[in-house]
């Protein structure tokens, strides 16, 4: 580490580079921001002490490109490097390099990355700690797998081995279906992410998405932020993410967070995850889906809930200081909603949108926190995914929580370009919504009616 403050390296884009210029400069360090041709004039970069600049815009040839990140390091003085999320944050490959150069790397530790990164692998560990898995196979010839299939039974899902963000995923009802879309899915896989290995598992039809996030200090010590509810889906993408999970049962959290420390001390993780599971609504299957081993989008939904800055926690652990992280209580006093604002067109199959961004108007008042990449005069590029902000809202209780996003979301204006503001009001005023938790599969069902809402 440097005599003088810490350096650290923003080795991605969009609101989570900028979340981490933040982090940086609250505990009092440098942030050089790593930045492709297209990203020199964002929001992070102007918030950051330095830019360099790592190759043209197309992530293929910047932002996954380990050798790139890992000499931008070497040339800024960095001290640690922080993935952000998506892009390289759970590749084991920068680390190495990194560690070759004596640079922190502000996640877990390469053989971490590799024992979660491959959803076989992270079974795995998962069954060997005692963790609650759903019946499921690794798939080793995607054009036979129709004996791999009848083994776990229909209905099922494909999806992506190394996979993230609702890629490489599909369900199958049947044999045919199964034969059909296991090659796509691989297709899918290996232009998202460079592997098309998948695996397929029993699918749970009723059930909900929640997520433990987990902090660990690199020796199996483990603290507990609660959980998140992050069933309001499209396309298993996630649109509205609450903290804590609403309507889960004593019993049933301290299954999750029973599970998700075990995991954790077994894996000897370090810094902050999730650890995901799928909560049938019909049984009282809890099922273990994945290790995220990276920082995620709805991090701020924790951090507002329980009052702690997880990413400056993990810029400090990587540079071996102590985290200033509390010893949290299972349930935070407080509920917090988070929604994503994406560039597209609910009116037009959610088709992105790119281009110049005119009037920017955020809401305003207690407990609102906006992170974003936008502003006006933006010109929203078309080469990354269409997240342009997060909306999250905290309260005393979850009625008030929804009131309070849902203003928050009639009170933005976000113009010249088509964004999901006008579906995120409509689940917001969906009284099922409203009335408890949903499964997966409600968006789904429902979005016809939302449409009709909005048009």
């Amino acid at each position: 580490m440097s005599a003088a403050s810490p350096v650290v390296l923003v080795a991605n884009r969009g609101e989570i580079a900028a979340r981490v210029v933040a982090a940086a400069r609250r505990i009092g360090a440098e942030s050089v921001l790593a930045a492709s041709a297209a990203d020199t004039d964002s929001i992070a970069a102007r918030a950051a002490d330095r830019v360099l600049t790592i190759g043209p815009a197309p992530a293929a040839q910047s932002y996954l490109r380990p050798e790139l990140i890992a000499q931008a390091a070497v040339n800024a003085g960095a001290d640690v490097v922080h993935p952000g999320y998506g892009f390289l944050s759970e590749q084991p490959r920068l680390c190495e390099l990194l560690e070759a150069e004596g640079i922190a790397f502000a996640g877990p530790r390469p053989e971490t990355l590799r024992a979660v990164g491959d959803k076989g692998s992270a079974r795995a560990v998962a069954v060997a700690a005692g963790v609650p898995v759903a019946q499921g196979r690794l798939i080793t010839d995607v054009h036979d797998v129709a004996a791999l299939g009848a083994e776990v039974g229909y209905p099922l899902l494909v999806k992506a081995i190394h996979g993230g963000g609702g890629r490489g995923i599909r369900l199958a009802s049947s044999e045919a279906e199964l034969v059909a879309l296991a090659p796509q899915a691989a297709q899918e896989a290996a232009v998202a992410f460079g592997n098309g290995d998948l695996y397929i598992e029993r699918y749970y039809g009723s059930a909900r998405h929640v997520e433990v996030q987990v902090f660990g200090d690199g020796e199996g010590g483990v603290l507990i932020f609660g959980d998140r509810d992050c069933s309001v889906q499209r396309r298993h993408q996630k649109l509205i993410e609450e903290c804590p999970a609403p309507d889960l049962s004593p019993e049933r959290r301290r299954t999750l967070h029973d599970a998700s420390r075990a995991l954790v001390r077994a894996l000897r993780y370090r810094g902050a995850g999730t650890v995901e599971f799928l909560v049938d609504t019909l049984s009282d299957d809890v099922v273990f889906l994945e290790v995220n081993a990276r920082i995620q989008v709805e991090h701020p939904v924790t951090e507002e809930a329980f009052g702690v800055d997880l990413v400056a926690a993990q810029l400090l652990l990587a540079l071996g200081r102590p985290t200033e992280l509390p010893d949290p209580p299972a349930v935070p006093p407080a509920v917090a909603i988070e929604l994503r604002i994406n560039a597209e067109d609910p009116a037009a199959d959610f088709r992105p949108n790119a281009g110049r961004i005119g009037e920017v108007r955020w809401p305003h008042g207690p407990g609102i926190r906006i992170e974003t990449q936008i502003a006006s005069g933006f010109d929203f590029p078309p080469y990354y995914d269409s997240l342009a902000a997060k909306l999250i809202v905290r309260s005393h209780d979850r009625a008030a929580a929804i009131a309070a996003a849902l203003a928050a979301v009639r009170a933005t204006r976000i113009e010249g370009i088509a964004t999901t503001l006008p579906m995120l009001a409509a689940v917001l005023g969906h009284e099922q919504f409203r009335a408890g938790p949903v499964p997966t599969t409600w968006f789904g069902r429902e979005w016809e009616t939302l449409r009709e809402g909005i048009r």
